[in-house]
């Protein structure tokens, strides 16, 4: 996003009756002014960044404006998964600026000195098997990290694909909630199991970020996460690791459905745009081939927004630069947000529930499940049960549930 902001007087050259003022924020500030914006119609701004939840939850409402690119922009060449989750009858939702899935991030060289076998497609009992054997906290090098800062976006949206892979789901067909199953109750010990025995210490404080710089600093042997992060750990301007690093898919539990997300950053104009002609206009540029040709040109591969374009995984010089590209396209290609369990569920969303209560239920089952890691550690089987109850009533109280 910062290079495209760099990028952007191109643009602006191009169109003289354009002035761009940026607001950048933070993923979880900018959430809350773009849902405030677009909701309310407060016309602030004339472009918003939002992700394929919000796409898939505000379809249906009168807030935002369908988008109809040109022919030249070349709908066809973008990844069908990713078509799918923004466009809709009467057009898009949303152009999509990149996208990512997850994936296994693994130190080589650890893995190779201790005689570890590799899997392209590790189970998540081959992830406790690999931390245990290369965790070494006397040397500073921790067995895995994973994302335990609570949020829906942050803790709950790497449990929500261990548990969908684990066989479990968030409601049943009814809406009723699902969180006291069998299913769940694995996935979330498994996930306790893994960061307080092999992961950094206060793992309830990191989030992407926090592991992404640990990693990149050589702290962790192992990492599940967003495939955007192999452009970082490849650039060894910000990495102590690249050229060290394998790739694999996303673990698996009992089932491969939901073992890995689908998220999209997109460019979206809202209805109460005061300038929606040249918003769209921008919008079509900013996510369009030419503009990806324009940053690899002007700033390196590492500058183009991967995870949308069929296209780009085409170019050698992009896969040779980035050894875990065609990770992220097998996984972008196979996430399927319609099927996220084995077992049938009323939603779309792999790693969320694709309706409006799920940012507030999401982040406050968040906080709960993540007082089982360390330093409460509170029973799994009591903090499910909270969470079921804290679900329950807010269905309830939503209207999916009848009262009792």
């Amino acid at each position: 996003m910062l290079q495209l902001q760099r990028l952007s007087s191109r643009f602006v050259a191009a169109h003289p009756a354009v002035r761009l003022r940026w607001v950048t924020l933070d993923e979880d500030q900018l959430r809350q002014a773009v849902s405030r914006d677009v909701i309310k119609g407060e016309g602030r701004f004339d472009v918003v960044t939002l992700g394929n939840y919000e796409a898939q939850s505000w379809a249906g409402q009168p807030w935002l404006s369908r988008l109809q690119p040109s022919v030249s922009y070349d709908e066809d060449d973008i990844l069908p998964s990713v078509r799918r989750s923004l466009k809709q009858e009467g057009g898009w939702i949303a152009l999509p600026f990149y996208a990512e899935s997850t994936m296994t991030m693994v130190r080589r060289d650890l893995l190779g000195a201790a005689g570890l076998p590799w899997n392209d497609r590790p189970s998540w009992e081959e992830i406790g098997l690999w931390a245990s054997r290369l965790h070494r906290p006397d040397q500073g090098i921790y067995g895995v990290c994973l994302r335990g800062k609570p949020g829906w976006g942050q803790n709950m949206a790497l449990l929500t694909t261990m548990a969908h892979t684990h066989g479990a789901r968030w409601f049943d067909l009814r809406w009723q909630p699902q969180l006291t199953s069998e299913a769940w109750q694995t996935a979330l010990t498994r996930y306790q199991e893994l960061l307080t025995l092999y992961g950094p210490p206060d793992a309830v404080a990191n989030g992407y970020n926090e592991n992404l710089s640990l990693f990149a600093a050589g702290r962790c042997a192992l990492w599940v996460d967003a495939t955007v992060a192999g452009y970082t750990l490849e650039n060894p301007e910000l990495s102590r690791v690249a050229g060290r690093v394998s790739y694999a898919a996303a673990p698996v539990g009992q089932h491969i459905e939901g073992s890995q997300w689908l998220w999209i950053w997109a460019l979206a104009v809202p209805a109460s745009s005061r300038h929606p002609q040249l918003a769209r206009q921008f919008v079509e540029w900013a996510t369009s081939t030419d503009y990806q040709r324009l940053a690899a040109r002007e700033l390196g591969w590492s500058a183009v927004p991967a995870g949308v374009r069929r296209g780009l995984y085409e170019q050698p010089g992009f896969i040779a630069r980035f050894p875990h590209a065609l990770v992220e396209k097998s996984a972008l290609e196979t996430a399927d947000p319609r099927k996220p369990s084995v077992l049938p569920v009323p939603y779309v969303g792999i790693q969320w529930v694709g309706i409006p209560e799920f940012q507030a239920l999401g982040t406050a089952v968040g906080y709960l499940l993540s007082q089982t890691l360390p330093p409460q550690r509170l029973p799994v089987a009591d903090q499910l049960a909270r969470a079921q109850t804290l679900v329950r009533s807010q269905m309830q109280q939503s209207g999916y549930l009848k009262p009792p």
